[in-house]
């Protein structure tokens, strides 16, 4: 019995094909809204996650600016932490790896009748350079007349190892040789290197005014937890709280919020995506009841022969069920194309479109499409299924 409904839903289906065609497309619509809506928003949280990835371990400490800024000083601030709260820092975090870190912003040219540019000059302990920072190519540099340079920078200027940067407009501050080139690390909390110089703190303290102190320190978080490093650097070194010393920033919670904000951006654009799919199913609800209408005196010839009301309603559902399937099924597959496109448009990436996230995702657009025309067929197949028989077939 249950085929012989199925067989009628796709007789009438085929009978008024432009109707159900329609119905059809505003459910692909829908599911392409939100499914593609949901990808991008995937994209966009793990571009985020892979770029910050290396991060996340991190606390940052800053001198505390009073509201005035985050006392990034460029080596000239007043705002500096001195080397007293460095080593209390360095007490503190123990036996996580506490690194001091100078940093500017100077000319300097590149190559033989190059163009004066403007780069941040960034100077660590040598020590601590690998504890901080991977190399694409070269060696890490242990020499002040060296520098380290990051992979943005070395691509915009063809820069290889070996090449050399002569730093100042009039080159005051003499020639740097390169001698590694920095692995890309995206965005970062700490220090933004791939458009950067890294220098030693002999050659920084030599040739720039420190103010008798550092920019920033970057803790390393190996052992125990970045809040609770966090909680430890605060309680030790803002003590008075009318007279506060550093601001620090948990890397690892700053990501969570992120995250956080992306997913309910993702949300948002979904559920706009979703009034489409509310508009298809009013749709289908209105093409469902024009159906019942056209057939009442079939349904009381049906009701007449014994067929039983779950049977009429049986016969409605599927109806609404073909074109639930149809349209969502193509809506998940058009809504795949179109997130490759829009991933490829505003990521610059499709990386992240074939993933276990968004294959959720796709099911989820497609599950849903089909459920809200399963929900629109049912109030039209139960009132088809309590016609009054007589009164049905002495409908003209």
């Amino acid at each position: 019995m249950n085929a012989i409904f199925w067989e009628i839903a796709k007789r009438n289906i085929r009978l008024h094909m432009l109707r159900s065609a329609l119905a059809m497309l505003g459910i692909v619509i829908g599911v392409v809204a939100i499914v593609s809506m949901g990808i991008l928003g995937n994209g966009m949280v793990m571009l985020v996650s892979a770029s910050l990835s290396s991060v996340g371990d991190s606390v940052i400490v800053m001198p505390y600016a009073g509201g005035g800024g985050m006392g990034m000083g460029g080596g000239t601030s007043s705002f500096v932490l001195t080397e007293q709260n460095f080593q209390q820092i360095k007490r503190v975090v123990a036996p996580n790896t506490a690194i001091p870190v100078h940093s500017a912003s100077q000319h300097m040219k590149v190559g033989v009748n190059s163009d004066d540019i403007v780069a941040t000059i960034y100077a660590i302990p040598s020590d601590n350079v690998p504890d901080l920072l991977t190399l694409e190519s070269g060696d890490y540099n242990n020499q002040d007349s060296g520098c380290l340079v990051g992979a943005t920078f070395a691509k915009d200027h063809n820069i290889k190892v070996g090449s050399r940067i002569v730093i100042g407009s009039g080159g005051e501050y003499g020639t740097l040789r390169v001698t590694g080139i920095i692995k890309e690390r995206g965005m970062s909390f700490d220090i933004s290197t791939d458009n950067a110089l890294v220098v030693t703190n002999n050659w920084f303290e030599n040739n720039f005014d420190t103010g008798g102190g550092y920019d920033e320190v970057v803790v390393k978080v190996t052992d125990g937890d970045t809040a609770a490093v966090k909680t430890m650097i605060e309680k030790q070194l803002n003590r008075n709280i009318k007279q506060r010393t550093v601001t620090v920033i948990d890397s690892k919670a700053t990501l969570e919020t992120i995250y956080q904000t992306f997913g309910t951006i993702t949300t948002f654009v979904s559920a706009i995506g979703g009034i489409s799919m509310i508009v298809a199913g009013v749709s289908i609800f209105n093409i469902m009841m024009m159906s019942v209408n056209e057939r009442i005196k079939e349904i009381g010839i049906m009701r007449s022969i014994g067929t039983r009301k779950k049977g009429v309603m049986a016969m409605f559902i599927c109806e609404a069920a073909i074109i639930g399937i149809c349209g969502s099924i193509a809506g998940g597959i058009l809504a795949v194309i179109a997130g490759y496109g829009i991933s490829a448009l505003m990521l610059q990436t499709t990386e992240y479109l074939f993933t276990l996230a968004n294959a959720i995702t796709v099911c989820e657009g497609v599950g849903f499409g089909i459920l809200v025309c399963l929900a629109c067929g049912i109030y039209p197949a139960w009132q088809a299924a309590n016609l009054n028989p007589i009164d049905a077939l002495r409908q003209e």
